[in-house]
């Protein structure tokens, strides 16, 4: 039994957050942010003051050390698009004292900040100039996993329709550029689907106890996962301790898949072709060694590099391969299938209908009904969705929020009491992964809209609709790694090598 709505009934409706549902650039919460605008309520009054003073608007802070953006400042117009897209829609800055996080910058990496400069004032941090240098060397084994997001956009750089599945000439162009093996990250999406639907499925049985901790929060978004710990470490105990899927595919290869083909993890240069610049800051999270761990060398990290689909396109261009003249190229046959669940982790949404499809295997030993292979409720670009539903007998409430603008009422009002959930995914960019701060911008420059988004979105479903195999938990090479290396679920070699821990950062 599937209950659902864009707003739904509880809290949500008249609760005062109905304008978020309008679309998927949700408003900031009506407050504002609360520190550094000279005591102007809100940016639009702060900057609407700025232009009638024929004032400029400096970017928006970033500390020289970020690890995933840079700010150029020789190319910055100070037209305040980045410092609006930050305090506006993602709510992240002034909406915390420089002091309370030890006078960095506050930043969660998303890259939104990106998306919205016109002028290339602010980037991404490129990184392939030192991967082609290393395809060079051949002491190396460089290893691409391609995300799902990726495949439905890369195309857009080369003249192609947005939401065009490109996915075969992805594959051949890693190769010809220099990859050895190229895989797909929807496969460790698979394996972050059965870790997450099992602990999910844990924390459902022991509701009402003091352990249960709902409800469970998705954390494969690294920019939300650092929103919480900034702004609401009270809820971190709530996160699923399932670490992403580049993070998880990252200690597969150097474990399992480099045993299985005689090659030396410490050979071995990951590197994670996604939509996404906080993977830039997320592999480098002190706690993202497993496999170095689990091999008694610390030296080995799970993922060496990650590079935004811009980097990847512009590697491609400077390596003069014709993209759209460019033969469809296959993955590698180990790591390299995954499950229609796993390609619409890109999706607002997809990661809950994923991990949703699976729950119901589990807990009824049955094939999800068609609902679940389709689950409009929390598809679509809504700034905030939730549905009803029972597994077994279980009632079970969900809730989908994408944009941390959107998601900080919807989580001030779960910690008053007022919204009750048992499971909620939380995607800080618009739309998803297919949104992220590194994905292509409309004619190189321009600012993305939900019409782009949209594309991309329903070229994922398209392609989860074509599949085989829907639900995670029958992918046939994810049972295989199960039985071969890891064990059950939620087991001793599972938790060591694919789940993680948070922690509080600043006082905000």
């Amino acid at each position: 039994m599937i209950k659902s709505g864009v707003l739904g009934t509880g809290f949500l409706l008249g609760g005062g957050l109905s304008g978020l549902a309008a679309s998927g650039r949700p408003a900031a919460p009506e407050s504002g942010p609360p520190y550094g605008l000279g005591g102007f309520p809100n940016f639009k009054e702060y900057k609407a003051a700025k232009k009638a003073a024929r004032q400029t608007i400096p970017a928006v802070r970033v500390d020289a050390d970020n690890p995933a953006i840079l700010l150029h400042d020789y190319l910055c117009q100070e037209c305040g698009h980045c410092e609006e897209t930050c305090t506006d829609q993602m709510t992240v800055s002034h909406y915390c004292k420089p002091a309370a996080v030890g006078g960095t910058a506050v930043c969660i990496h998303c890259g939104q900040c990106t998306n919205s400069c016109k002028r290339g004032g602010m980037s991404e941090r490129f990184e392939f100039p030192r991967i082609r240098r290393m395809a060079e060397d051949k002491g190396r084994v460089l290893i691409a996993s391609t995300s799902p997001a990726v495949r439905v956009a890369l195309g857009e750089s080369f003249g192609l329709e947005p939401g065009t599945d490109c996915e075969g000439k992805m594959v051949e162009a890693l190769r010809r550029i220099g990859f050895h093996h190229v895989l797909d990250t929807t496969f460790a999406a698979d394996m972050t689907v059965v870790e997450e639907a099992h602990e999910l499925i844990e924390r459902l049985d022991a509701r009402g106890g003091s352990k249960a901790a709902l409800p469970q929060f998705t954390s494969c978004c690294p920019a939300w996962v650092r929103f919480a710990e900034i702004f609401y470490p009270s809820l971190l105990p709530h996160l699923s301790t399932t670490k992403s899927p580049v993070l998880i595919q990252g200690a597969a290869i150097k474990t399992w898949f480099a045993n299985k083909n005689g090659i030396d993890p410490k050979s071995i240069v990951n590197v994670a072709c996604t939509p996404c610049t906080a993977k830039k800051a997320e592999i480098l999270r002190p706690e993202m060694n497993a496999a170095g761990r689990h091999l008694k060398d610390d030296s080995i990290r799970d993922m060496d590099y990650a590079l935004t689909c811009r980097e990847l396109a512009q590697w491609v261009f400077e390596s003069r391969i014709r993209f759209d003249e460019l033969p469809d190229g296959e993955y590698d046959s180990m790591m390299g299938r995954g499950s229609g669940g796993g390609i619409i982790f890109g999706n607002t949404g997809g990661v809950m209908e994923a991990t949703l499809r699976a729950a119901w295997l589990y807990m009824t030993g049955t094939r999800a009904p068609a609902s679940l292979l389709r689950f409009e409720p929390v598809r679509g670009l809504a700034a905030v969705r939730e549905a009803s539903l029972e597994i077994d007998g279980k009632p079970l409430r969900v809730a989908v929020v994408h944009g941390t603008g959107a998601a900080r009422p919807l989580l001030d009002e779960i910690l008053k009491g007022n919204a009750r959930y048992d499971f909620v995914e939380v995607m800080a960019c618009p739309g998803g992964c297919i949104g992220g701060g590194g994905q292509p911008k409309p004619g190189g420059n321009g600012r993305p809209d939900d019409a782009l988004r949209r594309k991309r979105i329903d070229g994922l479903y398209t392609k989860d609709e074509k599949q085989a195999i829907r639900c995670s938990a029958d992918n046939p090479d994810v049972q295989a790694v199960y039985r071969e290396f890891l064990g059950k679920p939620l087991g001793p070699l599972a938790h060591e090598l694919l789940h993680t821990s948070y922690s509080r950062t600043g006082n905000c």
